[in-house]
């Protein structure tokens, strides 16, 4: 008889293979009969697991968000030296997760929307956590910044080589991470101007024209 425990570890090993499978090949080109060779188990076993294919890319989904989500709520809202410095090292375990983003956040599918989705709501969570810390400043449209943020987010996993190629070195490699977060901490927390013409002109010209900023809850 399958124990508990020979049931969970079954469970893992067939979502880890399918996570890499999609990542490499697509979800459309994978086949269960792939991830269950990978996995070292039946197709019958993924079935009694998962259900079908689509509810196990849902597993795959769930658990790769809740990784990023997971590592990163404590960092995000208590950065520590300590801290810091073990999410810039300790990227290359999250490989095979940024493969698989990649990889299905562009396929289009209502799964990708979904994903995107997942990603947007754990945002506006690490937001409403900073600014209940007194992390933030006040904003004209949270929601927005909220998009925002989320798009900075994935935009080197969603365009990971034509970064490269700009860069000359892979955004999400060690060594790109090390060149990215300065600018991009400075970029969110100082901003990149050095006084506010830009910033009155544009509420000028939008209060001329009807449109109010919504304001921050804050």
């Amino acid at each position: 008889m399958r124990s508990a425990s020979d049931d969970l570890t079954a469970r893992a090993r067939i979502r880890d293979a399918a996570i890499a499978a999609f990542a490499r090949d697509g979800y459309d080109a994978t086949s269960m009969r792939t991830i269950a060779t990978q996995a070292g188990v039946s197709a019958a076993l993924i079935v009694h697991h998962f259900g079908d294919k689509n509810a196990l890319r849902t597993a795959c989904d769930d658990y790769v968000v809740g990784v990023f989500i997971d590592e990163d709520h404590d960092l995000i809202v208590a950065p520590t030296r300590d801290r810091i410095r073990t999410a810039l090292n300790d990227l290359e375990r999250y490989g095979p997760y940024i493969d698989y983003l990649a990889r299905m956040l562009a396929d289009g599918s209502a799964a990708a929307d979904r994903l995107f989705d997942s990603f947007l709501a754990n945002t506006r969570d690490v937001l409403a956590d900073q600014r209940e810390a007194g992390m933030l400043e006040p904003m004209s449209d949270p929601e927005m910044t909220t998009m925002l943020l989320t798009l900075i987010g994935l935009a080197p996993v969603v365009m990971r080589a034509q970064i490269a190629r700009a860069l000359g070195t892979d955004q999400l490699s060690p060594a790109g991470l090390l060149r990215t977060t300065l600018p991009t901490l400075e970029l969110l927390t100082h901003g990149i101007y050095s006084t506010t013409a830009l910033l009155d002109g544009a509420r000028d010209a939008l209060a001329a024209e009807g449109n109010t900023p919504r304001g921050d809850a804050s």
